[in-house]
């Protein structure tokens, strides 16, 4: 593996404690290389004070590119090892937050607004026995650097409580990686080995941050506490509408299939809204998704499992065809003819989209449609005969209601019966 010495952390479950690793990233600090760092994310099993009993909980750890290991104390031991908490929760009455404490494999993806901040999506689910669910957090880059630039976590023993270190911080702050940024006139660090061993022995004795790192509006993205199966992988793809970019959300579960899901911010407060755009069955067998993969280029989601390798195309906009309705309630892209894709170019007077509210009568009144485009359909059948009437519309934003007129009555009355038995007679 190189010229290098290999290194590794102290078996000490002040630094790990039967960790569980999910994703490991290259994120770099800023233009010096000197500063890289690698990230993980993780759980760990910990033990409070006033409990005996082993909690879940996920955490982001770093440590420098460069990192050396110590002269004399850490030798072929990691020197700038640090972790934090990440915390994904939903605020709740009385300060009592539910939390979503366990990070899955492969339920991790990194969305780049430049080289050096990526925004993490994180998929996470609950532990407990009572309740079940699943939420997807977004941290930024800021914040997690910010935690580890804080104060160190510090408790004078195993039956205290943690607290924020207030003592004296040895030069160079432990963490930091040996740069330019380090050196000073009189003091120089090339390495690592070049730390003082005061630094190297507090590193040692604190490797836990006391701030946990919250994510992006201190509340998740999506929260799915209904659904009949588990989530299991998580993919996100940027794309391009009318309004401006937007995450669209692959979800992966352990019955085979895959929601796309666009989470919308609401503009009158912090608070989301999430809107289901397709539920897709990739397997006909209900087995676990275990990696979805994003191919921009091919414009593909390739989706993996014990069965084989599905792929799926990102954007199947054919389906609802000139059925504008249903192209706007998918918040497609309407370009006057046809659902397609966003497409920047073309006659504005004809182009529809509004992924936030996605109101059909808006977008598809002024185009000169026929009734049937703008989601009604009239069919025409002989007394005591059978007609077939489609009861499964083609986007999931979109209901259906059969009504029945008899001539020369002109006041129709709705079906009551059950569409699923309708649609079998």
């Amino acid at each position: 593996m190189g010229t290098r010495s290999a290194l590794r952390t102290e078996v000490d479950q002040r630094l790990l404690n039967d960790p569980k690793f999910v994703a490991a990233h290259l994120i770099p600090d800023n233009d010096d290389r000197d500063n890289d760092k690698a990230y993980f994310f993780f759980t760990e099993k910990v033990v409070e004070a006033d409990s005996k009993e082993h909690a879940i909980v996920s955490r982001v750890a770093r440590i420098c590119m460069n990192d050396a290991g110590g002269q004399r104390v850490l030798v072929n031991k990691w020197s700038t090892f640090n972790k934090a908490r990440l915390v994904c929760s939903v605020p709740g009455p009385g300060g009592i937050d539910t939390h979503f404490d366990e990070l899955g494999k492969g339920c991790m993806e990194r969305i780049f607004k430049d080289g050096k901040s990526p925004e993490i999506y994180a998929l996470f689910s609950t532990i407990s026995h009572v309740f079940k669910g699943s939420a997807v957090c977004v941290y930024r880059m800021a914040d997690i650097r910010e935690v580890f630039n804080g104060p160190f976590a510090h408790r004078e023993s195993p039956h205290h409580q943690w607290g924020a270190y207030e003592g004296r911080v040895p030069y160079p702050r432990p963490g930091v990686c040996p740069s330019k940024t380090t050196n000073q006139p009189r003091r120089q660090y090339s390495t690592t080995k070049d730390f003082p061993d005061e630094v190297l022995h507090f590193a040692r004795a604190h490797p836990l941050m006391y701030k946990p790192v919250y994510p992006w509006h201190h509340r998740p993205l999506l929260v799915k506490t209904d659904l009949p199966h588990r989530l299991r992988q998580l993919v996100v793809d940027r794309v391009e509408a009318e309004d401006g970019q937007h995450d669209v959300l692959f979800l992966g579960t352990d019955a085979g299939s895959v929601l796309k899901v666009v989470v919308l911010q609401k503009t009158s407060s912090a608070t989301t809204e999430e809107v289901v755009l397709e539920e897709l069955q990739v397997f006909k067998v209900p087995v676990p998704i275990t990696q979805m993969e994003v191919s921009v280029k091919r414009q593909t989601l390739y989706v993996g499992s014990s069965l084989g390798v599905a792929q799926v195309r990102l954007h199947r906009c054919e389906t609802y065809g000139t059925a504008c309705a249903e192209c706007c309630l998918a918040r497609d892209f309407w370009d006057g003819a046809a659902c397609t894709r966003y497409q920047p170019s073309g006659k504005r007077r004809y182009r529809r989209q509004d992924v936030r509210h996605g109101n059909p009568v808006h977008q598809c009144l002024d185009q000169n449609l026929t009734g049937e485009t703008l989601g009604e359909k009239v069919l025409y059948a002989a007394e005591d005969n059978s007609t077939f009437l489609e009861c499964v519309p083609r986007s999931p934003q979109a209901s259906v209601q059969w009504f029945v007129q008899r001539p020369p009555d002109e006041q129709r009355d709705e079906v009551r019966l059950p569409l699923q038995l309708l649609c079998s007679l």
